[in-house]
């Protein structure tokens, strides 16, 4: 019994330690499916797909860090690295090197250098797993030295091998090299957005502009100047170019007419603004803003201006012509949408006048299509109508033909819509180009997404999202809506901020996707189409995690009040928000979307813009939020590693070059030596510790004669390799000159024969050798008696050699010529007292 009782205590027992510990791997294993790797290159820019095939780091073609430039200077460096081994050393070790070298391409170079812990030192070798670099030192440690010119790793390699590979090991052993190869979770969904555990897709952001009053919209020109417009609610337009800076002078300036309170969440004020499609040519723009006329009646006027004719950088604000106006009958609700289609007409969207629930008249402003209010209206600015409008209709406008309508109706049903844009289309199929995207503001219950189509109604105030507002309106069969694309509760927010369709270069991932955003919950929000069925799914946004944004520049934070969305001229993705919204307070800050997982590859998405011509002045952009980055209190993160540069040329051995020679014989030695273009010094190379000593000789050392190319000191071979030593022919002795017989002796030495002063002396041979060596005594390079007549000297001055001394060691001169004279260096001269000898001789024959 008591043994039967111990074996059930010990079972009991037994099974609960198993399942804490199941409890505990399943914990863990939670915990590592939800973490996401941070791949980053070494320029601390997220990893891409390279454009073309990579031809030498193959594992990395499909994702990575390296386009086919550097694929080929790493492939470049390898064959320079292996230009020192034959063959054996290149069966043994290239693929150590190869291996080693290509990690630069790696998703996750960053963290194979140690290049995103500031705290620690920038690594010259990527982090290698123990046992890797265990058979990497017992193999190739000579190679090391060819790697990195890193003194600390080439002794502690030469050294121990376990310090070594201590030293290139990581802490974290799932991103040291091959792990990282063969961690499945880190390359699961790598170059794919990263999402948490509820699918909500990451982003990161980039402040580029702060200190503005109310941003309510950011254009660009389409002229190619790349600049951007940025209107304020107070009626400024400022721009801003692609520096960041800001010029100091307004675009434009309407605040003396624009319609704006410092009451909280005021809507009238400066709302719209649209370029001219040919802008570039005619200097068009249109606004859309608030008036008060008589301070009694509120209007809504749109007007057409020109840019200045001697400014491109300033509106003529005496050049507006008003478009139409129209009477708001309540302060809220105005619109304020301004935009071209492709068709190049000008599309208006208008509010439907305001208070709650369109009470105006029996179906509304919305459903009333006599009127202005409540509708998306189309025209064409590039003519005007018989009966005097400074705009005509477009004859395929859909209620032209109705006498019930207003011909400049194109679309209906709406409350309230709050910013607007056509899609681009995608880059490559241009599916989807020209569509309308708004965001209608709902009432009570739901917000919406609309694609605004010729003719459409909309639904308000039968509608409200897809749920009905007015029952007897709502089951009214002549109704025919269109439903939104997308609604959501006011349990998410309760203002819709419309957005874009992002078409852009330097976020691959997020093509197709319609990205807005809600004012008051401050929420960001993406739509993705199901091209199968035309459908649209929601694709919640979320800023980073500290992890996620760790990069140079980028924060995970905005403020709350998303006001407005923006696009660049090059397809970027913005969008403006206010920590306080209210016309006067400067909080507007605008920010850039940018995708952490994946950029563009190199090179694609740069654009060169037109010149501009500043007039004032500028004011730089200075960033008031703080990144991640410092967030964290660490310091920036260091530059990425320089790349030793290694010479093609194997090590040569110590060879004086045939044109410079010492004057004076001097035995051969095979220490290197090194000459200077001032005082050349022999110096001996120790191995070990070089100390600077003479080379000393029995007989005093003539000094080696400088020349303006300096002897470059031979590289040395590195110990541990087989060099290959270059085909140079053998160095020979240099002969010493005989002064007596004018040839050079066999022994290499000068002859020791002593001539009297004088002695059988006619025609002293004079020439220009450098190479002639000299007896202490004697003359120099001229073979003159030492002791010839004070008039017996050779045509010219004698000049000392600058730095020689007087009393050791041979006097050396130099031969001064005449300025007149064309006589060359090699031709024989004579003393003067024999060339008046020969003179009178001459002329004694001659008579």
């Amino acid at each position: 019994m008591l043994y039967a009782e111990g074996v059930r205590q010990a079972g009991k027992l037994n099974f609960s330690l198993i399942l804490n510990r199941l409890l505990f791997i399943v914990f863990v294993l939670l915990l590592v499916g939800n973490s996401v790797g941070h791949p980053q290159c070494l320029d601390y820019r997220p990893p891409f797909k390279p454009p073309f095939h990579l031809e030498f780091c193959t594992e990395y073609e499909t994702f990575g860090c390296c386009d086919q430039d550097t694929d080929n200077a790493i492939a470049e460096r390898y064959w320079d690295i292996m230009d020192f081994y034959d063959i054996q050393g290149y069966e043994l070790c290239g693929g150590f090197v190869k291996d080693i070298l290509c990690q630069e391409c790696s998703p996750y170079a960053a963290h194979l250098y140690d290049a995103e812990n500031p705290y620690t030192p920038l690594r010259n070798l990527p982090g290698l797993c123990f046992n890797y670099c265990s058979e990497f030192h017992v193999k190739c440690h000579s190679v090391v030295k060819l790697l990195t010119d890193d003194k600390h790793i080439q002794e502690t390699c030469e050294k121990d091998r376990f310090m070594f590979c201590s030293l290139l090991n990581l802490p974290d052993q799932d991103y040291c090299y091959p792990n990282v190869l063969q961690n499945t979770i880190l390359n699961r969904n790598l170059g794919s957005m990263v999402q948490d555990r509820s699918g909500c897709l990451q982003l990161c952001l980039i402040e580029v502009a702060n200190g503005l009053r109310n941003p309510v919209l950011m254009l660009h020109s389409n002229d190619d100047t790349h600049r951007m417009f940025v209107g304020e609610q107070l009626g400024f337009v400022w721009i801003y170019l692609q520096d960041g800076s800001r010029l100091e002078e307004p675009f434009l300036d309407l605040s003396g007419t624009v319609l704006t309170t410092p009451w909280l969440g005021d809507e009238r004020g400066f709302l719209g603004l649209a370029f001219h499609p040919q802008y570039r040519h005619n200097g068009r723009f249109f606004i859309y803003y608030s008036i008060t006329v008589w301070d009694k009646v509120d209007k809504i006027r749109i007007s057409e201006l020109k840019v200045s004719a001697h400014d491109m950088n300033t509106a003529d604000p005496h050049s507006e012509r008003v478009i139409f106006e129209i009477e708001e009958p309540a302060a809220n609700h105005n619109g304020g949408q301004l935009l071209f289609g492709l068709d190049g007409y000008m599309y208006i969207f208008t509010g439907d006048g305001g208070k709650a629930g369109d009470p105006f008249g029996k179906f509304g402003n919305a459903q009333n299509k006599s009127t202005l209010l409540g509708k998306v209206l189309r025209i064409d600015v590039d003519g005007s109508s018989k009966d005097g409008k400074p705009y005509r209709i477009p004859p395929d406008n859909p209620f032209i033909s109705d006498k019930s309508a207003l011909p400049e109706v194109y679309a209906y049903g709406v409350r309230n819509i709050w910013r607007c844009s056509v899609d681009r289309g995608d880059p490559v199929t241009h599916r989807g180009r020209g569509r309308i995207f708004c965001g209608d503001v709902g009432q009570n219950r739901f917000e919406e997404i609309d694609i605004i189509v010729k003719g459409g109604n909309y639904g308000w105030r039968a509608k409200e999202g897809f749920e009905c507002y007015d029952v007897k309106m709502c089951h009214n069969s002549s109704l025919d809506d269109i439903p939104p694309i997308f609604a959501y509760s006011h349990h998410k927010g309760k203002s819709v901020t419309g957005g874009y369709v992002y078409r852009g270069c330097e976020s691959p991932n997020l093509n197709g996707l319609y990205i807005f955003g809600d004012f008051m919950s401050g929420r960001l929000m993406a739509l993705q189409e199901d091209k199968r069925t035309g459908t649209w799914k929601e694709k919640s946004i979320c800023m980073g995690e500290t992890q996620t944004c760790s990069f140079p520049g980028l924060i995970n934070h905005h403020h709350k009040f998303i006001i407005s969305f923006a696009e660049d001229e090059a397809g970027e993705l913005y969008f403006m928000a206010t920590s306080y919204p209210s016309a006067h307070s400067p909080f507007g800050t605008i920010y850039k979307f940018m995708d952490p997982s994946r950029r563009a590859s190199p090179g694609k998405c740069k654009h060169k813009p037109l010149p501009i011509k500043v007039k004032g002045k500028r004011i730089p952009f200075v960033a008031q939020a703080l990144t991640v980055l410092d967030s964290n209190a660490q310091p920036p993160t260091r530059a990425p590693p320089k790349r030793l540069k290694l010479t093609t040329q194997p090590p040569v051995t110590n060879v004086l070059p045939t044109t410079t020679r010492p004057t004076t014989a001097v035995q051969r030695s095979t220490t290197p030596q090194t000459t200077s273009t001032k005082k050349p010094v022999y110096q001996p190379v120790t191995t070990k510790k070089p100390v600077h000593q003479p080379v000393t000789t029995k007989k005093p050392v003539h000094q080696p004669v400088t020349t303006k190319k300096p002897v470059c000191k031979p590289a040395t071979p590195r110990k541990g390799l087989k060099v290959k030593s270059p085909d140079r022919p053998p160095k020979r002795k240099p002969a010493a000159f005989d002064h007596q017989k004018g040839s050079k002796s066999k022994a290499g030495k000068p002859s020791r024969k002593k001539v009297s002063p004088g002695a059988g002396v006619t025609k002293p041979k004079v020439k220009l050798n450098p190479r002639a060596t000299q007896k202490p005594g004697t003359v120099g390079l001229h073979n003159i008696p030492s002791r010839a007549p004070a008039t017996s000297r050779p045509v010219g001055t004698l000049r000392k050699q600058k730095g020689s001394k007087t009393g050791k060691g041979p006097s050396e001169f130099l031969i001064k010529a005449h300025s007149g004279s064309k006589r060359k260096s090699s031709q024989k001269m004579q003393p003067r007292h024999e060339k008046g000898q020969n003179e009178e001789k001459r002329k004694t024959k001659n008579q």
